[in-house]
């Protein structure tokens, strides 16, 4: 993919400001992300995606975020399905103690944003995969047939994982009601919280970004931000300041709603992650 004349004067238009200096950051998921410098000084990400692109809903997923809750996240200035501009964040820090407390207060003040039901008013995407949200009042049952059951379906049908492994799951999803007994109201979540989606600056956080937006029992956030080392004992002792965590997350939950992002990744990657959903199922059904 390279940057068109046609689709640079859709850049400048959006930005209010022609683009100088265009530099590539990186690629995948279908996507290309630039980091362009416009005339009047400022500094925007440009991402294009190919065929089929979908950068409408990230953008849309973006502007709710700064619509309904105060979560740093880029600014859009155009979100169409082949292209999305935003702004640029600087984020040359890494994910320390300081950083992750700081995450800790924007992510609980995140959480104490709530709705009237889970799911959402429209569909969304976690990572590249359609991500359904049907607006429902009980929570077990969303994140069993929308998250659980729904995730490892699409990995059954592509081949992902075999048979014996998604009757095991089978066999969780009608338990579910033995490992979740209290769920929270339904509160707006990020829905993708692992360190790639975190841009750290000097001790603090710069934003967010690629979300997988949401009304969750957020113990579904906190879970996936262990998944891959992103937060740890700072993060998990600030939040638990401001929201403390319900007895039974470390020991059970965290491992069961870990179960949807490594569903996600073996749809996308294989290998290991079907081996680590095995490892959750055994020690939560046998």
């Amino acid at each position: 993919m390279t940057l068109t004349p046609a689709v640079r004067g859709r850049v400048d238009q959006a930005a209010g400001s022609p683009a100088i200096d265009i530099q590539p950051l990186s690629t995948g998921n279908n996507a290309v992300l630039y980091k362009a410098g416009l005339a009047d000084g400022r500094a925007m990400v440009i991402k294009q995606a190919g065929p089929g692109g979908h950068l409408d809903i990230e953008g849309y997923m973006l502007r709710l975020l700064a619509q309904r809750s105060d979560l740093p996240v880029p600014a859009v200035y155009l979100a169409d399905d082949d292209l999305l501009v935003m702004d640029y964040l600087e984020a040359r820090g890494r994910l320390d103690a300081p950083a992750q407390r700081h995450a800790a207060d924007l992510i609980a003040d995140l959480h104490s944003r709530t709705g009237e039901t889970y799911g959402l008013e429209r569909d969304t995407l976690i990572g590249p995969l359609h991500q359904p949200n049907p607006p429902g009042a009980d929570w077990v049952a969303f994140f069993r047939d929308h998250r659980l059951l729904y995730m490892a379906r699409k990995a059954l049908d592509e081949g992902a994982i075999a048979t014996p492994m998604m009757q095991r799951i089978d066999r969780l999803a009608d338990r579910l009601d033995d490992f979740i007994d209290d769920p929270a109201p339904p509160t707006l979540v990020h829905g993708d919280l692992w360190g790639g989606n975190v841009l750290a600056g000097d001790g603090h956080i710069a934003g967010f970004i690629d979300p997988a937006v949401y009304y969750a029992d957020p113990e579904i956030e906190l879970a996936f931000s262990t998944l891959f080392g992103t937060f740890g004992q700072p993060f998990f002792e600030r939040y638990g300041e401001h929201r403390p965590l319900r007895p039974g997350f470390f020991d059970v939950r965290r491992d069961l709603y870990n179960l949807y992002p490594l569903l996600v990744h073996v749809r996308l990657f294989g290998g290991g992650y079907a081996g680590q959903v095995a490892g959750i199922l055994q020690r939560l059904v046998g």
